[in-house]
């Protein structure tokens, strides 16, 4: 074994220590290591069962449910629980994992992989599968536009990896055509499904191999749905895990997988719907049985915290985390608000962008679909943060009520108006500031 070998995954393991203790990030015991040896992670000796999964939404919350499927099936597993996505946190777990030999100890290696950096990590070693979830408008002032995201997953992809991509993103599907092997999960008819599409914006209007026209029989959301090329014939592929029934009854809420798994949930959310359909495809492809997918899944809540019930004074509501910088996600969150028959009010928290830069273009704010609202019966819309009268002016011209918008330049102040409301509160935040609304209201447990 080479001395420079030992010595990083000494020094990793050694900084992670110390990192953990005093509460440091997961990505400076990796970088560390890499330092000291650049080529470490091919120097790992991994597992035969290795999965990673990337896309613009979800990469956390289906880590976390495809981790939570193999742990209870019996399967040891080293994943970045973490969050830490490029490549010092891999680095990070991987060697947290591993004797000081470098052989990682865990059945299953399952890691989440940022979509812009997943073609450097993957330079060291290949995961067996390669889930992508989806890819949307994110982070604009970091990522560009998904077309670019899309060129750069494409120099992450090997021909020993096995494909595991979301049918109805056209973006994604385009990764399989012509490659044999690849598995593909997606959705049937759904209640909320158009006819037409009603975003801002749309960018499956044009198709990803030959750049013509394409038409949708139906659209699930934005430019997620069943499509075909005009000119091409590039079209939506053979499903082989589908999303095929939703179900809320009597407070209980359901899912359905290929007609015959019947999952519990807690939420119905396209989003989380997707998820755990990524996850049980992924699942079994790494050879759990499907009922076994389906019995582990049922009834799981995400301890990412992405959804979160809370009391705030004598208001009851909930925590919808949505992502700063990407409009399909807040449109998402949107939808639900929207969807839900009894009276309700809405709080929008814009008060730091991003936890990772500094940036303080609003410039996405125009591209949510807040028009959405108008129809939607609220009661009270809240607006607060810093970027406060951003929102009042996209409310404005969204042409939303003026009579119900309130607007408060802090968290506090507007938690202070919420705590005594008559109606159902929705939190519309981003992780960047989701403490800061979670830290006043007491979190109750999801049923």
């Amino acid at each position: 074994m080479k001395i420079r070998v030992f010595t990083a995954i000494l020094v990793c393991k050694i900084v992670r220590g110390l990192a953990k203790l005093f509460g440091r990030g997961s990505s400076l015991p990796g970088k560390y290591a890499l330092k000291i040896c650049p080529d470490i992670l091919s120097c790992l000796e991994l597992p035969k069962l290795s999965i990673a999964v990337t896309g613009s939404n979800g990469k956390t919350s289906t880590v976390e449910m495809i981790a939570h499927v193999l742990t209870s099936n019996g399967l040891k597993v080293a994943y970045n629980k973490e969050g830490s996505n490029q490549i010092e946190g891999v680095t990070t777990f991987l060697i947290g994992d591993s004797t000081m030999k470098g052989k990682v100890k865990s059945d299953v290696v399952l890691l989440e992989a940022d979509e812009r950096y997943a073609r450097h990590t993957f330079k060291s070693f290949h995961p067996k599968f390669f889930v992508i979830n989806n890819l949307y408008r994110d982070q604009m002032t970091r990522n560009g536009h998904p077309e670019w995201i899309k060129s750069i997953i494409g120099q992450a992809i090997y021909d020993d990896m096995t494909l595991i991509l979301n049918s109805d993103d056209p973006l994604v599907a385009s990764f399989g055509k012509d490659r044999e092997g690849t598995i593909y999960f997606g959705a049937g008819i759904l209640p909320g499904d158009t006819l037409v599409h009603d975003g801002i914006y749309d960018d499956g209007k044009y198709c990803p191999i030959c750049k013509k026209p394409m038409n949708y029989e139906y659209y699930h959301y934005n430019h997620i749905g069943k499509y075909k090329c005009t000119s091409c014939g590039f079209a939506r592929p053979k499903i082989d895990h589908r999303l095929t029934g939703t179900k809320e009854e009597d407070g209980k809420a359901s899912i359905t997988i290929d007609d015959k798994y019947e999952i519990p949930v807690f939420f119905t959310g396209i989003y989380h719907c997707y998820n755990i359909l990524a996850a049980f495809t992924a699942s079994t492809a790494l050879g759990i049985e499907p009922e076994k997918a389906a019995e582990s899944l049922g009834g799981y809540i995400l301890k990412s915290g992405r959804i979160s019930d809370f009391t705030l004074g004598t208001t009851e509501g909930r925590l919808l985390l949505s992502k700063h910088e990407n409009s399909v996600s807040y449109d998402r969150s949107i939808d639900v608000v929207a969807g839900d028959k009894r009276k309700k009010s809405v709080m929008i928290i814009v008060d730091a962008i991003s936890r990772k830069y500094y940036t303080s273009d609003s410039s996405w704010l125009w591209d949510i679909n807040f028009e959405k609202f108008k129809d939607a019966d609220i009661d009270k819309i809240i607006l607060a943060g810093q970027y406060c009268d951003d929102l009042a002016i996209r409310f404005d011209l969204a042409g939303i009520d003026s009579g119900k918008v309130n607007v408060f330049e802090t968290v506090a102040e507007a938690a202070e108006f919420a705590k005594n409301l008559d109606s159902f509160l929705y939190v519309i935040t981003c992780f960047s500031d989701k403490e800061k609304i979670l830290s006043i209201v007491t979190r109750r447990e999801l049923a």
